[in-house]
């Protein structure tokens, strides 16, 4: 049997510790890439991680808390933090996840706060960089870029993907602040972590045609 047509709907997801297990230890390699390049830039080694985390909290994303105070570029940035994430010997295929996403009779799309180049490693890596439609990334070249949960970001990603009406868009993120901002837009959002924070949540992104099964054909 086959499951309602979506066609109009799109199914945003993010990336980063929600397509893959945090488990992967990914979080803690970035982390450890941050906290050396604020100790490149002269960040005091005794509290650059409590100040990285700061920023994380009140901009989004660390690189735009030191942009902000430090004056970073952001392309230095990402070369020397993202950029250079072993990836490949971590992330492996995971033919299950594909078969998640083959289900989902909503149109896909990727909305990450990643760069593009990042996004597009770990898709691949994972073996379903051929299921989304479109990614919507933060170019960390644009002056002023928005992030999630900035409702902006939102906004951009139902630009970028052709949708209109928040009322067709599902979204599955880990972080608990995304999924609130999503929701208060009015998006069906779940929350993918390990620890729940949202009211819609599972611990395993399989877990996802279990609480949002009109999304998903029929098996």
């Amino acid at each position: 049997m086959t499951g309602p047509n979506l066609s109009s709907h799109v199914f945003f997801f993010d990336i980063d510790n929600c397509l893959y297990s945090p488990d992967l230890g990914i979080m803690r390699l970035t982390k450890d890439r941050i906290h050396a390049f604020g100790r490149s830039i002269g960040m005091d080694p005794a509290t650059v991680a409590d100040t990285c985390e700061t920023y994380l909290r009140d901009y989004g994303l660390t690189v735009r808390g030191l942009m902000e105070h430090h004056g970073v570029d952001p392309v230095e940035f990402n070369e020397k933090v993202d950029g250079s994430l072993p990836l490949d010997s971590v992330i492996k295929p995971d033919p299950r996840l594909r078969k998640l996403l083959l289900a989902v009779t909503a149109r896909r799309w990727a909305f990450t706060n990643a760069g593009i180049d990042h996004a597009r490693r770990v898709l691949r890596c994972l073996a379903v960089d051929d299921l989304f439609e479109g990614i919507t990334y933060c170019d960390l070249s644009e002056p002023d870029f928005p992030c999630k949960p900035e409702p902006r970001a939102y906004e951009r990603a139902m630009r970028d993907a052709g949708v209109s009406d928040p009322r067709l868009c599902f979204f599955a993120d880990d972080s608990s602040n995304n999924v609130k901002t999503a929701v208060q837009l009015g998006w069906t959002a779940v929350e993918v972590s390990p620890v729940k924070t949202a009211d819609l949540h599972i611990y395993s992104i399989y877990s996802l045609p279990d609480v949002l099964p009109q999304a998903f054909s029929e098996s």
